[in-house]
């Protein structure tokens, strides 16, 4: 028994092939060498791009005045960004003008993020900092650009940098804390939180299904098979709360860019 408990503890010593951050940066294995080059994330970003056109653009010229059920659900879906998203933080006068774009980053961000748990595709098209980066750029393209059209420039970067209702002698410290926070703060807290969830996330549910297969399979000692099954059944609990996170961080990132768009705008008395 003893014997039999030292070699599986050999065994475990051994350890299964753990995930690693490397696992997001793919080698490509299409136009190596040049700027086209497509590795594994970019061709889950590029079918999940092309499904979900698909699945829309089929919806939309098949919608009838009595929709079907999965016409009601897409529906159900655009109307929950417009009504529960963008109209509620901006209101509807102001809200129109950015329906459409707060709709494509919620859907978009959510389909990216699903991609980790879908069989086949087995990772988040947004768990690379580029992808959430060019999506918080748009949202900051879209505040600068707000904030011009309704006050002009001088006026944005003035309440921008210089807050109303502050002694005079506190701009030294706060002016240059308020600009570091409109040109980088704000995007880049808003690329990391969904970077970070969306890497940690899928590396939690690989370890954990990576240790499952290990105890259960490969291990030859089946001494440790309980591990295997608590292994498998902490992978299931965390495909479950990764569904949940993914769905979670597209409404998070859609509201936090109507949100920040919206503060561009000058205040209402």
């Amino acid at each position: 028994m003893i014997d039999a408990l030292g070699k599986g503890m050999l065994t475990i010593a051994d350890g299964p092939e753990m995930p690693s951050v490397d696992d997001f940066l793919p080698d490509p294995f299409v136009f190596q060498g040049t700027p086209f080059a497509i590795n594994r994330i970019i061709l889950v970003r590029i079918l999940a791009t092309v499904i979900m056109l698909l699945v829309l653009g089929i919806t939309a010229s098949r919608a009838k005045l009595i929709p079907s059920r999965w016409q009601g659900a897409v529906e159900w879906l655009i109307e929950f960004v417009r009504d529960n998203i963008v109209y509620q933080v901006m209101g509807e006068l102001r809200g129109k003008r950015y329906v459409p774009m707060i709709t494509t980053v919620f859907c978009t961000l959510l389909v990216f993020n699903l991609c980790g748990i879908i069989p086949g595709f087995n990772i988040a098209a947004s768990a690379t900092i580029t992808l959430p980066l060019v999506f918080a750029m748009w949202c900051f393209c879209q505040y600068w650009i707000a904030g011009i059209r309704e006050k002009g420039l001088g006026h944005f970067l003035r309440d921008e940098i210089f807050p109303k209702g502050v002694p005079a002698p506190i701009y030294i410290l706060l002016s240059p804390i308020q600009l570091l926070e409109l040109l980088i703060i704000r995007p880049f807290s808003l690329t990391i939180r969904l970077f970070a969830n969306m890497v940690s996330g899928h590396l939690i549910l690989a370890l954990c299904l990576s240790a499952t297969q290990y105890f259960l399979i490969d291990v030859v000692n089946k001494v440790f098979m309980p591990f295997g099954v608590v292994t498998f059944a902490a992978g299931m609990f965390m495909f479950l709360f990764e569904a949940l996170v993914a769905c979670l961080q597209a409404y998070i990132f859609a509201i936090l860019t109507t949100a920040y768009i919206n503060m561009s705008y000058p205040e209402i008395d």
